[in-house]
């Protein structure tokens, strides 16, 4: 019972991977609001948490809908007096080449993950501020991470949840609130008839699950990418290689391109703790620094 006495929402709770995060969570012993679009849906999951000894609400509303979301995160606040995890899972896909994608496609997907995160978040980060302790999962992919053929919607939301991610790191630490991400690799309904049987097999929810304790346990890091997939489990970074100084003026754009080497080693690469790292080593590397390491090279 690592999570006795926690609160927890999960969205897009009512099947797949959401309802996988949320019976852990229960079986761990957090307290579930399991939300769905779909009120039935909401309704079984929280049945089999509470027929499981658990303790769940089901709340029907769309991540979209602000209001909505305001009253499931006063539910919760109304039923235990907190909230301390939330899992932001929802999500819909409208896969089609960004040549044949229209901008409403483009606008739903971006919606629903980004915009209904951000909705979801926002809603609960004044309680987890007061109570000084808070678990935020935002759900990337590797769509977003490493690119999909025709997913240029879906990837572009998965990619922003990392950035919104490593913000609210920043900006909740002192409150005790860790964010961190999971990139699940699940045949959930959104894949149905795309993967052979014996893949979905393979592929159940029930092996990504595991991956949350870890994220919103008391011990939980923060800003940290959980991929997670078929019982295996990876860390993802955005890295910032050491890079090299070729200054400005009459031909800068040429050594841009014929340093493109050196640009590009790895050897060294950091992953930044604030995106002022990245201005901070351009400053460190002006014309004095070039100097001295060439002279320390020879």
């Amino acid at each position: 019972m690592r999570l006795a006495g926690r609160v927890a929402i999960v969205t897009g709770a009512g099947g797949g991977l959401g309802r996988s995060h949320a019976l852990l969570l229960s079986r761990l012993g957090a307290r579930v609001v399991v939300n769905d679009m779909n009120a039935e849906a909401a309704a079984k999951v929280a049945r089999e948490v509470t027929d499981a000894g658990g303790e769940a609400i089901g709340f029907a509303g769309s991540v979209t809908d602000e209001a909505r979301v305001g009253e499931m995160a006063t539910v919760a606040m109304d039923a235990w007096g907190r909230v301390d995890i939330l899992v932001n899972n929802a999500g819909i896909l409208r896969d089609r080449s960004f040549a044949k994608m229209t901008m409403a496609e483009f606008r739903e997907v971006i919606d629903v993950h980004l915009i209904g995160a951000a909705i979801c978040t926002k809603a609960v980060w004044e309680t987890m501020r007061a109570q000084r302790y808070g678990r935020v999962v935002m759900t990337t992919s590797s769509s977003g991470l490493f690119g999909n053929f025709g997913q240029a919607n879906y990837g572009a939301a998965k990619m922003a949840l990392v950035g919104l991610m490593q913000t609210l790191a920043l900006e909740g630490e002192k409150y005790g609130i860790r964010v961190n991400c999971l990139a699940p690799t699940a045949a959930t309904a959104m894949l149905d008839g795309l993967i052979p049987a014996e893949t979905a097999e393979r592929l159940a929810p029930e092996f990504v699950s595991p991956g949350l304790l870890a994220l919103v346990g008391e011990d939980a890091p923060t800003r940290a990418i959980l991929c997670a997939g078929a019982g295996h489990f990876a860390r993802s970074n955005v890295t910032l290689t050491h890079g090299a100084y070729v200054g400005g003026g009459a031909g800068a754009a040429d050594r841009v391109v014929a340093g493109w080497s050196e640009i590009s080693d790895r050897t060294g690469e950091i992953v930044p703790e604030h995106g002022f790292a990245q201005m901070e080593r351009e400053l460190a590397s002006g014309p004095a620094a070039a100097v001295k390491a060439k002279a320390a090279n020879g």
